[in-house]
Formats: structure tokens, C-alpha cells, sequence
């Protein structure tokens, strides 16, 4: 599985790929308002530290502003992928932007219908919120195996983004439940490699090695 990490701030975005483990970066109005900079510079920015595909969200609701607005956006960098909420002039946006060869995120997904429609209107992804689902008492991760099955009974090539991550069991769960991509806050990408055990054996390791009084330098 994929990890997109979801922010805008560029110092995380650049600590994840020296680790190595960065395969596309997401953004939302939200995660903008709070970096306190410029959209379009920092989606700028963002699209100059990674070749990876760097979601970039309009803010018109209607079509032919989603349209203007995403293609001002695709314009910025080759990898910058048009990001469009789960509407009727969504759907009619990700269809003309599949027709120019632009690649679209279908954004705030709550059911295996909605996911349809973005993969038949040629949603490059599309981005089920299974944290906000939990949120509400219902199983994100049902609805990830429920398109994960639709889209392969008809043979839909648009990747599922599991969004709205909120813990490390969230990754296990969209990866289980057989999500392309998890795109995830970059404090839990850095807890999932965090164990006890692993601290403990760690520990002991270090302890041993200084009781033979040896260096490896």
C-alpha cells in the first residue's frame, strides 16, 4: 500500500522523503489555512520537493469554476493532481479533466455508490473518509472492502485513497481491507513504526554491547 501523506506543511514533507516513505502528498483548504501561507505557493513549493502526484483541492462548487480553478492548478506542475469534492459538478469536472488527460482525486466519499460514480467518471482517486465514518458508529473499513470489491468485479482502474486516517489501526485496516493508498498526518506515519517491545529489545541490545567495552569504529 501506498502512504500519501496529508498536510501542507513543506518541513514534513521533507522529513518523510528522506525516510523514504513518501508516495504523494494531499492538501485541503483546511490543512492550507493552518501552514498560514499561500495556496498556490506552497502547492508550488510542494510540487519542486517531490515528483510524486500532489493533490491540489478547488474551491468552486459549480463545474465551470471547478474547471477553471483545476486547470489554473494542473498548470503549476505536472504532478499536481486536481482534487473535487463527491458532487454532481464534481462528477462533471472529473469527466472533463479525464477527457484533457488531467488527473483527479474525487474527495469526501462516504459510500461504495458515491465511489462508483467517481470511478465512472474517471476519477483518477477517489478518497473515502473512514475516520469521519467512525466517527458516526459506522465501519470505515467496511466501506474500503466494499468499493475494493466493486472495483474489481468491473475492472475500474481509479486507486482508493483511504483519508480521514486518524491512527496507526486505520493503516492496518485500510491496508487489510485492501485500500491502494493510505494518505496520512505525518504524526501518525511516525507512530506506525513505534513499538514497545521494540524500545525494550532496543535497550537491552545497548546494554549488552557496553558490557563488552568493544566499539564498532
Amino acid at each position: 500500500m501506498k502512504f500519501f501523506v496529508d498536510t501542507a506543511e513543506v518541513n514534513d514533507i521533507k522529513d518523510l522523503i528522506d525516510f523514504g516513505l513518501l508516495d504523494g502528498v494531499t492538501t485541503n483548504p483546511s490543512l492550507v489555512a493552518k501552514s498560514g501561507r499561500d495556496f498556490k505557493e506552497v502547492i508550488a513549493e510542494i510540487c519542486t520537493l517531490t515528483d510524486t502526484p500532489v493533490s491540489a483541492e478547488v474551491a468552486a462548487l459549480d463545474a465551470a469554476g471547478m474547471i477553471a480553478e483545476g486547470e489554473y492548478l494542473s498548470a503549476i506542475a505536472d504532478n499536481v493532481v486536481v482534487k473535487l469534492p463527491l458532487t454532481l459538478d464534481g462528477l462533471r469536472a472529473s469527466a472533463h479533466f479525464k477527457r484533457q488527460g488531467i488527473r483527479t482525486n474525487v474527495t469526501l466519499c462516504f459510500t461504495p455508490n458515491q465511489a462508483l460514480l467517481a470511478a465512472k467518471a474517471g476519477a483518477t482517486y477517489v478518497s473515502p473518509f473512514i475516520g469521519r465514518l467512525d466517527d458516526i458508529n459506522l465501519d470505515g473499513a467496511d466501506l474500503i472492502r466494499d468499493i475494493r470489491s466493486i472495483f474489481d468485479t468491473y475492472c475500474f482502474e481509479t486507486e482508493i485513497i483511504a483519508a480521514s486516517i486518524r491512527s496507526p489501526n486505520h493503516i492496518t485496516e485500510a491496508a487489510l481491507a485492501g485500500s491502494d493508498i493510505a494518505t496520512v498526518p505525518p504524526s501518525v506515519i511516525r507512530k506506525l513504526v513505534r513499538h514497545p517491545l521494540t524500545d525494550t529489545g532496543i535497550e537491552q541490545f545497548l546494554n549488552d554491547w557496553k558490557s563488552t567495552g568493544q566499539s564498532i569504529l
